[in-house]
């Protein structure tokens, strides 16, 4: 039986309509959403909230969650599973996705958080995102969620 850990990643808009994404930062090039791992006894909803405040630095006062949608889920590549395997017990991520909206007066996200997830940022429309940003493994999540969000075809 496959397990999945559970996880969430956060769609981060403006409303000039713009996504956030950040670039990994052991990963130059790699850019993503904040996303992680839910701890236990958490929620969903918690978990969004802690992972924000970690990787990027806002509060749950800085932003609104629009809407969520979950289910989506990706197995880890062979030459990594046996990794997660040991750390998680899970051989791939089942995650609930976040629209959020970034409020009024809401300070500058800030990637300059302990320990380091990314390099850098960037705000862009979404249908500027690039599968050849990601892995393999998770394009066709990233692929769906796009679509299942913001009506796009990557």
């Amino acid at each position: 039986m496959v397990r999945f850990r559970p996880n969430v990643a956060a769609l981060m808009t403006r409303d000039e309509g713009q996504l956030l994404i950040c670039e990994r930062w052991t990963v130059p090039g790699a850019w993503q959403f904040p996303q992680g791992g839910v701890d236990p006894g958490e929620t969903s909803l918690e978990a969004l909230h802690r992972e924000v405040k970690e990787e990027i630095g806002l509060s749950p006062s800085h932003y609104e969650v629009i809407r969520s949608r979950e289910g989506y889920r990706y197995l880890y590549p062979e030459e990594v599973r046996s990794k997660k395997v040991r750390k998680h017990g899970c051989q791939g991520q089942e995650q609930v996705y976040y629209l959020c909206r970034l409020l009024d007066g809401a300070p500058e996200v800030d990637v300059n958080q302990r320990p380091r997830e990314f390099a850098r940022h960037r705000w862009i429309p979404p249908e500027e995102f690039d599968l050849d940003w990601l892995p393999e493994f998770k394009r066709d999540v990233y692929r769906q969620v796009m679509k299942d969000f913001f009506r796009i075809k990557l």
